[in-house]
């Protein structure tokens, strides 16, 4: 079974106002509501490409009963655990000429809602994959990937971890079965700005001698480079196409890597898989469906 974690789900509440001005009434001309987070995002990627999961994480008051009636009607899964205060965050995306986001803060998780968390992740078997997306909420413990990671060492899971800076170089102990930095973070992380392949792989190789057994890195417009515990890399340009909404873009890499991979057993395949979730949400107004990846993919594999 795959499971995926977000920790601070949020309703992403978009409005198209194309002729915003700043203290004045605005009127939208579009809107939409949608379940966010990186680990929801990777959930329904999944499911859109046919892998049944479990999202798991927190919910709280009205927006946390919504996000689990939207995932419901997409047909994920959910087992969240359900806070007795607060409500899940909404996240206001503004589009006018120039972007504009307000992310909401987020219910507070308690210890005991936490240890509910980890009787959950303690009922895991072998074999299970388990996705933790996304950064965490000021209520939790900056080491709760650690955490999680260090309880579970013991299960023969495939953990993969997609986020930044110390939240992501803290597991590498663990040895993650993948980890997914963009090039931009992966910079962050040893304090550089990379500018060729060549460095972005030189960095991606220190992060797998510290733990990491298979390091994706995603680089938007120039593909994606990924290096794998076989010794092997693999780059490739990202496929063609109009860019019109690049949210999520990352999290649907992650899922589509690990349909790629359950489906062939292969990290290159893995890969392009990867690479095609990612372009094709990029060319979606929202998470791209199954049949857009697919179609994505074998456009990749002709040129490959």
């Amino acid at each position: 079974m795959i499971y995926t974690i977000t920790f601070n789900p949020a309703i992403d509440y978009i409005v198209s106002v194309p002729d915003y001005r700043n203290g004045a009434v605005n009127r939208a001309v579009s809107e939409k509501i949608l379940a966010g987070g990186k680990g929801i995002n990777v959930s329904t990627v999944l499911k859109n490409l046919g892998h049944d999961n479990t999202a798991l994480g927190f919910t709280a008051g009205f927006t946390g009963d919504e996000i689990e009636r939207l995932l419901d009607d997409m047909g994920v899964n959910t087992d969240f655990i359900h806070l007795n205060s607060g409500m899940t965050r909404i996240n206001v995306k503004l589009k006018c000429s120039e972007e504009t986001e307000v992310n909401g803060i987020g219910p507070e998780i308690s210890d005991r809602a936490l240890d509910e968390l980890y009787s959950k992740l303690d009922k895991l078997n072998d074999g299970d994959i388990l996705i933790l997306a996304g950064s965490i909420p000021s209520s939790l413990p900056d080491s709760v990937y650690c955490d999680i990671m260090a309880r579970l060492k013991d299960k023969d899971l495939k953990i993969i971890v997609d986020a930044t800076r110390d939240l992501l170089v803290n597991v590498l102990k663990y040895k993650p079965f993948l980890i997914k930095p963009n090039n931009h973070e992966l910079g962050e992380i040893f304090g550089r700005e990379l500018k060729s392949d060549n460095e972005i792989i030189e960095c991606a190789k220190q992060l797998q001698e510290k733990g990491a057994r298979n390091v994706l890195v995603s680089m938007a417009g120039d593909g994606g480079i990924f290096l794998g515990e076989d010794g092997k890399i693999i780059k490739s340009l990202p496929p063609k196409g109009k860019v019109i909404n690049s949210t999520g873009a990352g999290d649907s890499m992650v899922a589509g890597f690990v349909a790629g991979y359950l489906e062939s057993g292969e990290y290159k395949t893995a890969f392009l898989m990867g690479l095609s979730a990612g372009s094709a949400s990029a060319f979606s107004e929202n998470l791209a469906s199954g049949s857009e990846v697919r179609a994505v993919y074998k456009t990749i594999k002709q040129e490959d």
